[in-house]
């Protein structure tokens, strides 16, 4: 029996899943987009509400489990080092972590509005070797299932991951793989010379060049929350980022304004207020015949605004709506992202790092990035079941900048479901100041 805080969690089963057909030991190098990742490992849950018996439900998880990693097959390799010092998949079907568990409470009594307690290392495994492990909790007393999967950021990106349920899914249903992965990194090559611009050296900088830890740099530890957004509140937030003739804003950017203007609320007028926002590169990348959908891997830029917190609390929603669309605009060409390519290149084997991670300057206040869940396919993850009745992302690392990931709510009705982890004063800020709009999430709001 573990102890698991409100959970009392047993682990009932402990397996490795490998791919059923042979596998023949080699190396896959990681593209120079992989490079620009640390070693972070990304959490993932579904809750059903009903399920079948248990010991089908684990049957069908773990046949599918191993088939579907036939074609997703990095995933039961490990990475390794090279002879450089960089980090490479080494593909010798080690094999997938599989716990089957047990938990001695209904879902609805599970609180998913404070998932440190909840879920990390609970409902979502804590991945010890290897790329993936996953697990299903079943037997909850209500007849309901959790399955949580934690994997290696470096391997994949939310896009990528998403590939992989949808495939995963499609199993049990009998139905034919609707996207094959492809590991082709030679559609990143660099180009010869590597060209380096400036706006790319702003975005990332040498691990080597940041400076130690000092006394002005608060270690105030982030935690984690979930909660939702109606429909008609983003919408809203959308009006007023468009308001007095300025052009219509995304859903993404109004609620990033949204946010950057409530943690400005936490510094002094003075100090610099960071926003980050991840940009998947498919879309913006030409590989001519080959077909970016299929990519399996990390194509993600980070690019950033900065601005006094004076200014933002005193600028109108449309404004800072605006900031955020200039600071992204650079980042959505082929240049930067073939740009990307070349800086990694030109630095290798030395590590960059995202700048928004970093307190370079004394007056470097608080910062956050926004990771847009909006593909997130809760609603297709039916193993035969039924559709999840709530499904989110867990990420809680390690550093000292936020992270917020908003996702589509598995009722299909345009409301968000928001995953943040920041520190405690943001999420105080978030729960007054941003009170009409972030709700808790509650069992009732899940119908669970």
């Amino acid at each position: 029996m573990d102890s698991c805080g409100i959970l009392s969690m047993n682990v009932m089963q402990r397996d490795i899943i490998v791919v059923e057909l042979p596998v023949q030991d080699h190396r896959l190098p990681m593209s120079n987009f992989d490079f620009l990742l640390p070693p972070l490992d990304v959490g993932v849950f579904f809750c059903y509400k009903e399920s079948l018996p248990h010991e089908e439900s684990v049957k069908i998880i773990k046949k599918s489990l191993a088939l579907v990693l036939v074609p997703f097959y990095p995933f039961v390799g490990e990475v390794v080092q090279n002879n450089n010092g960089e980090p490479e998949l080494l593909c010798n079907n080690r094999g997938v972590d599989f716990i089957h568990a047990y938990v001695d409470m209904e879902l609805k009594n599970i609180d998913f509005y404070h998932p440190d307690e909840s879920v990390g290392g609970k409902l979502v495994p804590l991945k010890k070797q290897g790329v993936l492990s996953v697990q299903e909790v079943t037997e909850l007393n209500c007849g309901g299932l959790v399955i949580g999967c934690t994997f290696d950021h470096r391997i994949a990106d939310a896009y990528s991951i998403n590939m992989f349920f949808i495939a995963w899914v499609e199993i049990p249903h009998s139905k034919k793989n609707s996207c094959v992965p492809s590991f082709r990194r030679s559609v990143f090559n660099p180009r010869r010379p590597p060209v380096m611009n400036t706006f790319d050296n702003t975005l990332f900088v040498p691990l080597s060049s940041i400076p130690p830890p000092r006394s002005y740099f608060p270690a105030d530890p982030l935690i984690s929350r979930i909660y939702y957004i109606h429909k008609k509140d983003i919408n809203h937030l959308q009006s007023i980022s468009s308001f007095n003739g300025n052009p219509k804003r995304t859903k993404l950017v109004s609620f990033i304004a949204f946010l950057w203007k409530i943690i400005a609320e936490s510094d002094d007028d003075f100090t610099t207020c960071k926003m980050g926002v991840v940009v998947d590169g498919r879309e913006r990348l030409n590989t001519n015949s080959f077909s970016m959908q299929n990519y399996f891997g990390n194509v993600l830029s980070v690019p950033y605004g900065e601005a006094k917190s004076g200014e933002l609390k005193e600028m109108p929603l449309s404004r800072v709506a605006d900031m955020v669309h200039e600071f992204m605009s650079p980042a959505m060409t082929e240049e930067h992202f073939r740009g990307l390519i070349d800086m990694v290149e030109l630095h290798r084997p030395k590590p960059l790092v995202a700048r928004i991670y970093t307190k370079m300057e004394e007056n470097d206040g608080e910062g956050l990035v926004v990771s847009s869940g909006q593909r997130f396919p809760v609603e297709n993850i039916d193993f035969g079941w039924g559709k999840p009745n709530f499904g989110s992302y867990y990420f809680p690392w390690d550093g000292q900048t936020g992270y917020v990931m908003p996702m589509p709510s598995a009722r299909k009705n345009g409301d968000w479901i928001v995953y943040m982890h920041l520190p405690q004063k943001h999420l105080d800020l978030v729960e007054t100041n941003g009170r009409k709009v972030f709700k808790p999430l509650t069992p009732l709001y899940l119908d669970l």
